[in-house]
């Protein structure tokens, strides 16, 4: 759902170490099921899909099976970096012309954000999938127990959701007033989620099941089918097709690196944005002594803002 990923997560303000593993996630459900992964015999990807699944069902604002992702593995033997592109794509039926309205002017932000328009094909179950088959240490389906079993007995909402809740109660969006997310994020009087309610979701682990089953499960079928029947159903749908699920496949790409002082930094190609916006902004900056003038300073601010500018 793209209901409220306006808000970034919140920084930590402590530092941790580990080993022989670690895993940052931006809830501790999501961490311990990346851990339990790990301690059954997998590996980094199999982590990642553990904590993903779990994601999606207590940050769903932010993270999603019905999203777009990326995908950066290192080999550690080999040094080489693979990246998995799981971004979303647009219907076939999509044109220049499908943010606009009748009358050939564009859609308000709110209106188009809100829209059948703005769903794309789901690319991150596809992704996974593939990482997995490269990479993967321990059978597919196990890695979505953790996430099946929360959703089936209950999540305690978190203060971070709850607040994006209360955002999303805003009368110019929608999100209270649909059958399908009133009724999940709301109570029956209409009010936010309260912090610390226990939120079940039964259909989440029957999709989670059918994933797990068979990744395939997620493009073709009944959830597919659930999927077009939501995006076209909307007052201005979005054209998405079963055809369009069902041919989504998600690409290796080669990482773009470069060398900052002593480090070699890497990140994901377009049509990711960051790997070149990163490495541009700390081409920029190495000219400076930014160890002399670190966080700590004025000028150190000073330089990272006015390279951050691009």
């Amino acid at each position: 759902m793209p209901m409220l990923a306006q808000e970034p997560a919140p920084t930590p303000d402590t530092e941790s170490t580990a080993r022989p593993y670690m895993v940052a996630a931006a809830n501790p459900h999501a961490v311990e099921a990346g851990l339990a992964a790990l301690r059954a015999g997998g590996n980094a990807v199999d982590a990642a899909i553990a904590v993903e699944a779990v994601l999606s069902l207590v940050e769903p604002q932010s993270s999603g099976l019905g999203g777009g992702a990326f995908m950066l593995y290192l080999d550690a033997a080999t040094g080489e970096i693979t990246v998995y592109d799981g971004r979303e794509t647009a219907p076939a039926s999509a044109t220049p012309e499908h943010f606009l309205d009748e009358t050939g002017e564009p859609l308000s932000f709110v209106e188009a954000w809100t829209s059948g328009r703005a769903v794309g094909v789901p690319g991150v179950v596809a992704m996974l999938a593939m990482a997995h088959e490269d990479h993967g240490a321990r059978p597919w389906a196990d890695n979505f127990d953790p996430a099946i079993a929360l959703a089936e007995t209950g999540f305690a909402v978190s203060p971070r959701l709850h607040s994006l809740i209360v955002q999303a109660s805003n009368p110019a969006l929608p999100f209270s007033s649909r059958p399908d997310t009133g009724g999940y994020f709301f109570t029956e009087a209409g009010e936010p989620l309260p912090v610390g309610h226990v939120r079940d979701n039964p259909a989440y682990a029957g999709t989670l099941r059918a994933v797990a089953a068979d990744w395939r499960n997620f493009y073709t079928g009944e959830i597919a089918e659930g999927i077009v029947e939501a995006v076209n159903s909307d007052a201005r749908p979005g054209g998405m097709t079963l055809e369009d699920l069902a041919g989504y496949a998600p690409v290796r790409r080669d990482a773009i690196c470069r060398l900052y002082r002593a480090w070699r930094v890497c990140g994901a190609p377009p049509p990711a944005s960051g790997g070149v916006t990163v490495n541009e902004l700390l081409a920029l900056l190495e000219p400076y002594d930014m160890a002399a003038t670190g966080p700590g300073t004025v000028e150190g601010w000073r330089r990272f803002i006015e390279a951050s500018r691009l």
